[in-house]
């Protein structure tokens, strides 16, 4: 692929594309903050589980 095909590939992509809607914009947040938490719980539980049981306070 030549400079050539890739600026007119890259010209068909920008006339095609949209701005996103507000609904649209506010549901990919919404799923982004959602992974978000849920990985993030994910890994509270898992520290929590490796502290409490494979590194036990030694007090």
């Amino acid at each position: 692929m030549n400079l050539r095909e890739l600026v007119d590939a890259w010209r068909r992509i920008l006339i095609i594309v949209t701005k996103p809607t507000k609904d649209e914009y506010l549901a990919i947040l919404k799923i982004t903050l959602l992974g978000l938490i849920i990985i993030g719980i994910v890994s509270f539980i898992i520290r929590v589980v490796f502290y409490t049981f494979l590194f036990p306070y030694p007090g």
